[in-house]
Parts: structure tokens; sequence; C-alpha cells
């Protein structure tokens, strides 16, 4: 369904000719295989709609006008900036994609602790600029090539700084969003005086509007703007790398310690966690290589730490008696970094963690303490900048399970859901076999403590129907399991009811049956209150979810 020539001509005098195309060797490009996604459905030809055009804006401004345009003519929109999965793109046959990748500025308020960023800075940019003022970003866990904003206002943006920094919802200052209807808000004292520091007051807020506890996903107009606010950073004002890919090293960390930390039981490890939480002396924590499985991490860390390393040296190494020995000691663990502002402060830390081991009989890593892999992981954890070793093992993957209940909850059950795990590896061909416990995640998905963020890595081919149909039977399964648990949907269905198994948007009828017999459908009720006040039109898709009230007709 093209768009009406008026349309697509009043787009292009916003944001010029060469910022707008409806070429389809464009246009096909901004789709998104609903096999690669945070809904994992398959088969392989299930996709999303492809847009009738593509719109790169430059300024707020444009932004708005673009906005405008689609409610005068009644088109769907959705926004995106690193397209990380098909949250990001369009629902409908009537809708048009707005890419932000022109907007991708920087400007940090040292004196104020915190950096204005508008859609497409990501976190390495964002951390590079901050670094020189002596101050850092939480790194969401997808990784340094993401959205700072996005993070912020559209997902979850929690990581292994989060523990130490915040998730991303609670470094959120002022924002300037570009609502469904194409008004511009300004929250917080953005606007009132035009300044950043401060994103609310108490109670109910439209922060709360924008995000809520996990994002609306572009669902609620356009966030061209965002202070977050930075932390501080004991290192030096540039991190020189060198080495090969993908073993890069760093010199001027001399402030940080890294440490691969291990338990015997789950319930020694939850009791650690509880005390870090109290103790206030990570700087983050991650349980990081476990994505590669527990059997296999150690030889796999040293095929990544050695530049001439090949894959066809894992066997050997599996067997070298030192490395098996070392990684089933490893078998629980955690890894940590302390940063210390001052001499003292690194030694009270050691102190700190030295304790927690002592009161939970964990103890330090050998195999992780070499000067080699200690630098490795250092600035892998600190920089989150080989995120593509996610892929190593198979040409795709999908992070399930998503245990993020308490820590006293989750772990106990943690072998269970590997056990389920291993049985699919095994029974069935569809899905890499990568030694069950796959699990990884940060230490804490808000600051100072509380939830965990644990997800299950699933290797498998997206280019064969038969892994990407096995692969969704077996996440059907890990579903099931996580129900009966009373742990929530699994990770790999959380927005199964935001986008249809065929890639388009549900319709309000098919958003009221499915949520009309949940324990609370008043919550979604709220949100149709919500979206009706600032989405009267429903241009946005159906990723912010509603119910229509009862008394509504």
């Amino acid at each position: 369904m093209a768009l009406e020539r008026e349309a697509y001509r009043a787009i292009e005098d916003i944001v010029g000719k060469r910022n707008v195309s409806e070429d389809s060797s464009v246009t096909e490009t901004y789709r998104c295989i609903t096999s690669q996604s945070s809904a994992h459905y398959g088969p392989f030809n299930h996709q999303t709609p492809r847009p009738q055009a593509v719109v790169l804006p430059g300024s707020t401004e444009e932004v708005r006008q673009v906005i405008r345009i689609c409610n005068r003519y009644g088109i769907q929109f959705k926004v995106a900036s690193t397209f990380w999965a098909a949250m990001g793109y369009v629902g409908s046959d009537r809708a048009i994609q707005i890419d932000m990748v022109r907007m991708g500025g920087v400007r940090i308020d040292a004196k104020n602790m915190m950096a204005i960023v508008e859609p497409y800075a990501i976190g390495a940019v964002v951390q590079v600029e901050a670094m020189k003022f002596g101050l850092n970003c939480n790194m969401a866990g997808v990784g340094c090539s993401s959205s700072v904003l996005a993070g912020a206002a559209g997902w979850m943006g929690f990581g292994p700084s989060s523990l130490f920094m915040g998730i991303a919802s609670e470094n959120i200052l002022g924002a300037e969003w570009v609502l469904p209807d194409g008004e511009i808000l300004r929250t917080g004292s953005l606007g009132s005086d035009g300044s950043w520091f401060c994103g609310e007051g108490p109670g109910p807020s439209t922060r709360a509007v924008l995000r809520g506890w996990q994002g609306s996903t572009g669902a609620m107009g356009v966030c061209t703007r965002m202070a977050v606010r930075l932390h501080p950073w004991p290192g030096p004002k540039l991190i020189p790398t060198y080495g090969e890919v993908p073993s890069y090293k760093a010199d001027g960390l001399e402030n940080f310690r890294t440490y691969t930390l291990c338990f015997n039981e789950w319930e020694d490890y939850a009791r650690a966690f509880q005390l870090f939480h109290e103790a206030d002396v990570i700087y983050l924590g991650h349980r990081q290589f476990n994505m590669f499985g527990r059997d296999i991490k150690g030889a796999m860390l040293k095929i990544l730490v050695d530049s001439g390393g090949q894959f066809s040296d894992l066997l050997p190494l599996m067997d070298d008696p030192y490395v098996k020995s070392e990684n089933e000691k490893m078998k629980i663990d955690v890894q940590i970094v302390l940063a210390g502002l001052t001499e003292r402060d690194l030694a009270y830390k050691e102190k700190a963690v030295d304790e927690v081991l002592r009161q939970t009989h964990g103890w330090k890593s050998e195999f992780m303490l070499d000067k080699e892999m200690r630098d490795f992981v250092l600035l892998y954890l600190l920089r989150l900048g080989r995120k593509n070793l996610n892929y190593t093992l198979c040409s795709s993957y999908e992070g399930n399970f998503g245990m993020s209940s308490n820590v006293f909850v989750a772990a106990p059950l943690m072998e269970e859901a590997s056990a389920l795990k291993r049985k699919w590896e095994q029974d069935t061909p569809h899905i890499a076999a990568v030694g069950g416990d796959s699990d990884m995640g940060s230490m804490s998905g808000i600051g100072g403590g509380g939830t965990t963020g644990w997800e299950f890595f699933v290797h498998f081919d997206a280019y064969d129907k038969d892994s990407i149909r096995g692969t969704k039977e077996f996440i059907d399964d890990s579903q099931r399991w996580m129900l009966s648990k009373g742990l929530g949907a699994d990770m790999g269905r959380w927005n199964a009811d935001a986008r249809r198994e065929d890639g388009y948007d549900y319709t309000q009828e098919e958003h009221d049956a499915i949520y009309k017999n949940l324990p609370q459908p008043a919550i979604f009720e709220y949100q149709w209150k919500v979206r009706e006040a600032f989405n009267p039109r429903h241009l946005t898709g159906s990723y912010y979810r509603t119910k229509t009230p009862e008394n509504v007709k």
C-alpha cells in the first residue's frame, strides 16, 4: 500500500530528498525475521512487514513535523536507532520506519555529572566522552554498540554495571519527547527552566508513561534527546588498547581489579550476592563467559586470549588436565570488577570481597588470575565491546528463561533449568549443544540489589527451518517450566503478546481477548486510558499493551 503522493512529498520537504526513500531496495532492508527477536517464533518465512518509506530525520523539529504528517494521513510509524530486535520495526502495511541514525549527538555536563544524548549516541561513544571527565555511564548488557537513549526510554537497559550505577530508568533525567500526536513534551526541569538536571519530583510522573519498568519500545512516540546520569570513573581519560582481535588488552587500569568468584553451592552464591549488595563495593558484576556453556568456557577463554588460538584447539584444551580441573571449579561463578577511587578505597573493597568469600565458602579462580586472562576479562567487562562473541557457536542465538526474580528464588532453580536445556540439546538436532548451563547475566537488574537478570543462550541456525521450528518448540517448553515455577514469562516470550507470529501488530480485539482472563486486567485498562490520552489515533503499534475497559464501547 503505497503512500499518497502528497504525504510522501510533504515528508520529503521536511527531511530532504536524501533522507527519505520508498525504493524497495531500501525498505526491504528494514525488515526483521521474527525467529531473531525477543519473541522467538519462526518458521523461516515469518518477518515484519515492509515499511512504505524509511525516514531519517535530523532534528527534533523534523521528527515533530513527520509525525504530524502521519497523523494527518493516518500513517503508522515506528522509531528505532540500532535495531537490535523485531520490536524496533513496523507492524502494519501502512507504516513508515523512522531511523534515528542522523541524530547521534552527545554533550557531557561534567559539573552536574550527566550526558545529554540523542538516539543514535551508542554506549561506546557516550562512555568515551564521559571518561574524559572522570565519569562513566551504565552500559546495558546488550553491549556498547546499542543506543543509550533507547535503553533508557525504550527497553530494559540493565547490565553488569547496574549494581553500582543503576539501570537505565534510574538514570533518566530530563527528556525531550515528541508525542504520538506530534506535540513536544519536555519533562522534569527541562519543561520549566530549560535545564536537564532533574527528571521528575516525587509521585506519579510522565517518566512512568514514557517507559515504566520495561520501556515502551518506541510505541509512545519518539524521545529525541535525554539527559542521563553519569557516575565516577577512577580510570584514565583514554583507554589505550593493544593486541589482535579478539584478545584486546589495555594499560592504565591500575585502579581496577577483576576476579572470577566461585562457589560450591547455589545457596552460597545467592548469599554472596546479598552481602555484596549490602556492602556496596562492586563496580561491576556479571556472569559473562558462561554463554559458551560451563563445560567448555575455560577452553574457550584460553582460545580467545591467544591471538593465534583456533576453534580446532577446543577439544585438546578440554582434555588438558589443568584446564579441565579449573573449569570444573568455575561451575558456579560470577565475574566482578572492583574500582578504587583511592588506594585505601581499593584495599578496603579487596578486604570486603575476601570477607564475603570467607562467609560463603567461596574462592577466587586461580585460572582467571593469569595476567593475560585478567587483562582480557577486565577490558571486556568495562567496555562490553565484543558482543559478536555471542554468535561464536552458531549463526543465531536467543536469550531464554530470563530468570529475573530475586536471587534466592532463581539460584536454587538453576540446575533444573540447565537440565531441561541440556535434554533438548542432547535429544534433538535443532539447537547447538553448548555444555548445559549457558546462563549468563548481571549480578543485579537494579541499583543496589534486587532482581537478577539471567538468560540462557540458545544457539540455532536461523537459515534452517527445522532448527528454527525446533528452537521454538524448546522455548515453548521452557515457557511452561517458567510458569510452573512462578517465574513469569520466558525471556524468549517477553514480547509474544506484542507482535503476532506472522510479524504484524495485534488488533485491539486480539489484545482484549489475551488480557481479559489475566489476574490483574486493570493494569492493561489503565494503559488503554494512557494510550487514548497520548496516542488517540493508535499510530505506533501494539507493543504498548492495552485492554479496552468493560464500560467503554
